[in-house]
């Protein structure tokens, strides 16, 4: 069963409720009710959580979160408060901390794809659609589409797989005005992120964002438009028809599958620890990513 190799043990800080470990965030709660979210060095591939930890990783995550809900706050309001490390808190909390409103999340995983790979590409090669929507004859892994489009999923548990649904599921899930919103948020926000990494020669392919409501606004949560949660892909060596060099955790996925590894993706062993040469490729590609998108460099 999929899921964490060693599951950490939270750590315990005064004042601060441990509520729950995800695959790559610790969440907990402050005596005022707001979320603390630290995202770790963890990495989860093929739906498990592998015992190494890329270096640096989860602080690039938070910053770059950061310095994306600056680019789109016109957009839509998002959940950061602070960034303050709780007092009692270890050290290494620095720059991967977030202290965030508590919302009335919405159980959706919303996606936006602008090109055509992963799962999407699985079903349109059976269907020509994606998540209900038809899409033309002719596209190949990594094919640009006529239009942006909102590809919804369900959040799954650690260890399981999200499931992409139809636009008319989501709308019986939340409600036709909310599924509304989502759509016309997820679009817009894509939009912005795709032009801006396109000015920094990079294809932002696909996304998915997390949203709340504070209040009845809809609010964006979680991490956004980083190499977790997105595709990011150099557009100088976009090439459809292929797999696509990215700027994410492809070096852990093509090590994985190698005979290196000596790993069966589809058995019940968990996956083996990573070596040296695959983490440190795997930090720079983040920290990379980081750069180019900020034009900051990391320190």
């Amino acid at each position: 069963m999929p899921g964490f190799v060693e599951k950490p043990e939270p750590v315990e800080v005064p004042g601060l409720t441990h509520l729950h470990t995800g695959k790559v965030r610790d969440l907990y709660r402050n005596a005022a009710g707001d979320l603390v979210m630290v995202a770790s060095d963890r990495t989860s591939v093929y739906d498990w959580v592998l015992p190494t930890e890329i270096p640096d990783k989860g602080r690039v995550l938070t910053q770059l979160s950061l310095w994306w809900f600056d680019q789109l706050s016109d957009l839509v309001p998002h959940h950061v408060l602070a960034t303050d490390v709780p007092a009692g808190a270890p050290a290494d909390w620095a720059g991967r901390t977030l202290v965030c409103k508590s919302l009335d999340m919405v159980p959706v995983e919303c996606v936006a794809r602008g090109y055509l790979t992963g799962s999407g590409l699985a079903e349109y090669r059976q269907t020509r659609t994606v998540c209900g929507l038809a899409l033309p004859e002719g596209l190949v892994d990594g094919s640009e589409l006529p239009a942006p489009i909102f590809t919804p999923a369900t959040k799954a548990a650690v260890g399981d797989h999200d499931e992409n649904v139809s636009y008319e599921e989501v709308a019986q899930q939340v409600g036709a005005e909310v599924a509304a919103e989502l759509r016309q948020t997820t679009l817009a926000v894509y939009g912005r992120a795709r032009d801006i990494a396109r000015e920094r020669g990079i294809i932002l392919a696909d996304t998915k964002f997390e949203f709340g409501f504070a209040g009845g606004q809809l609010t964006l949560a979680d991490e956004v438009l980083t190499p977790d949660s997105s595709r990011f892909w150099p557009a100088d060596l976009w090439q459809p028809g292929r797999a696509q060099p990215s700027f994410d955790k492809q070096f852990v996925r093509d090590w994985l599958t190698s005979p290196a590894a000596d790993w069966d993706r589809t058995g019940e062993e968990p996956p083996p620890a990573l070596p040296h040469e695959i983490v440190e490729s795997t930090r720079a590609k983040y920290i990379e990513a980081y750069q180019r998108l900020t034009g900051l460099s990391w320190a």
